[in-house]
């Protein structure tokens, strides 16, 4: 299993991001892929039309998002990762910083993908 993690500045902040990334609008307008979520302490979500899937596992309101994520790339036996999202308010925004562990040893083409296909399309959805 490895583990990284990727950070950003989006200009938005912290609550607008939370509630975005929560919502199945939200992450739907944010990303550019359909998407099914809640705020919700254990409802499960998927995004990016069916390709990621998971289950929220810590909520703390503006501030950090837990959620347990896989893609249908992972192999049945492979256990769900985790990813840790945390929204700090700076200058120009919100500082993003995604913590994503125990993904499958195959995995690292992951890290580019959240910047390729979330902080990159989020920062176009937001500071338009």
């Amino acid at each position: 299993m490895i583990e990284f993690t990727v950070s950003d500045t989006i200009p938005a902040s912290p609550a607008d991001i939370y509630r975005a990334w929560l919502s199945s609008e939200g992450h739907t307008a944010m990303t550019g892929g359909g998407a099914n979520c809640s705020d919700e302490p254990g409802a499960e979500f998927d995004a990016w039309d069916g390709y990621i899937s998971g289950k929220n596992v810590e909520l703390e309101q503006n501030r950090r998002i837990v959620q347990s994520w896989r893609t249908s790339q992972f192999g049945d036996s492979e256990p769900d990762s985790q990813i840790e999202v945390t929204l700090e308010a700076t200058d120009g925004g919100t500082l993003v910083t995604l913590h994503h562990t125990s993904v499958p040893d195959d995995g690292d083409h992951y890290r580019p993908g959240w910047q390729n296909h979330y902080f990159a399309p989020m920062k176009e959805y937001f500071g338009s």
